[in-house]
């Protein structure tokens, strides 16, 4: 198999629940009107179905097969590709996870240097501004506070939220939330930190559809933290949902001493860690040290015989929406994905190239010693 024309392959996510796609049918079509050819694994998993994909022009090849690709094709998927000490011969976007020296990064990155491919981290595909060309920000934000409503609920009758299954629409979601509430979440309190970052916005707009009256959703950015945590209004709401990008180290927004002294006083019952910065030495809510998952979203946190508190900690939360999340950020890349034949003389590729070369040097270095 090979391509004579620009090209794009769409691997499969192996991810357990992770049903989105960074190419949906629509910027497909439109890759292929501009003249790219379309290559997409089949995937049961995936919100989109192969007709969708078929129908637009697409080419439909096997489940997990992109290791046989043509290495002239770049391979493009989102999460992290499964563990193996492989040489990876091809040029990949995806969101990888490994230049901030996450576990396993130089593992990951020498995989790349021994095959010589090349990795182009979606997370380092940036405008002038350095703001993400894409990225899953609003829905990210809006599904954490979806899950965080629905642990309140669970939390008001005493019990622990069970497991998240995605939804097929957005009303859908709110639907169920609204519901879950008794109708409304009218009467729920919510602080959202990061409130004008994408994550905060979507956590506001959720919190506004399923009924939240605007004085009771309250609003903080970098004016409102300034002063530095922690911040006693926290134990004021009902759901907290920490937004933030952290880059550095900064005063924790709350702690596990101020849920305890404050335990019978406490109105907090869930904390949305939207950011997951969970192993993250700087972690500004040193709380909890795991991620979860949507077979178990909460995690509690030890209070003693205090009012319980939960963390919610997933870190593909726009999973529960696949469909509008995949629209949304595949519409977002759009424009840069058109640019990567010129990719030499594009400033988003060469100077994510530019990084990866950088990381890999490092990850070599760290696996020689």
């Amino acid at each position: 198999m090979s391509s004579a024309k620009p090209a794009f392959w769409l691997r499969c996510e192996m991810k357990s629940l992770e049903r989105r796609a960074a190419i949906t049918p629509t910027t497909a079509k439109q890759l292929i009107q501009a003249g790219f050819e379309i290559f997409v694994e089949r995937d049961e998993q995936r919100i989109f179905n192969e007709k969708e994909y078929e129908d637009v022009g697409c080419k439909l090849v096997d489940h997990n097969s992109w290791s046989s690709a043509p290495t002239s094709i770049p391979i493009i998927g989102l999460k992290e590709l499964p563990e193996s000490t492989d040489p990876i011969p091809h040029t990949h976007i995806q969101f990888a996870h490994c230049f901030k020296q996450q576990s396993g990064w130089s593992k990951v990155l020498t995989r790349f240097h021994r095959g010589g491919g090349t990795l182009y981290d979606i997370e380092t595909l940036t405008d002038e501004n350095g703001r993400r060309v894409a990225a899953f920000g609003f829905h990210a934000g809006f599904t954490g506070a979806a899950a965080g409503a629905l642990a309140v609920a669970s939390a008001r009758r005493g019990e622990v939220l069970g497991p998240l299954v995605p939804f097929e629409t957005e009303d859908e979601m709110i639907q169920e939330v609204k519901e879950r509430l008794g109708g409304s979440g009218k009467g729920v309190k919510a602080l959202v930190i990061g409130a004008l970052g994408r994550c905060g916005r979507g956590a506001i707009e959720l919190f506004r559809k399923i009924g939240l009256d605007e004085d009771d959703i309250i609003k903080w950015d970098m004016a409102e933290t300034a002063r530095g945590g922690p911040f006693p209004e926290i134990l004021e709401v009902d759901v907290f949902v920490n937004c933030i990008l952290l880059n550095s180290r900064i005063p924790s927004f709350f702690t596990r001493e101020q849920a305890i002294t404050n335990g019978k006083e406490r109105r907090l019952s869930v904390v949305v860690d939207v950011s997951c910065d969970t192993t993250n030495p700087f972690n500004p809510i040193p709380i909890y040290d795991i991620n979860t998952t949507f077979t178990k979203p909460t995690v509690p946190v030890d209070v003693g015989d205090n009012p319980p508190l939960s963390v919610i900690s997933i870190d593909h939360l726009p999973s529960l929406l696949p469909r509008e999340a995949s629209e949304q950020f595949s519409a977002d890349l759009l424009e840069t994905l058109l640019q990567f034949p010129d990719r030499r003389t594009s400033r988003v590729w060469t100077d994510a190239e530019k990084l990866f070369r950088q990381k890999m040097a490092e990850a070599v270095e760290a696996e020689s010693d």
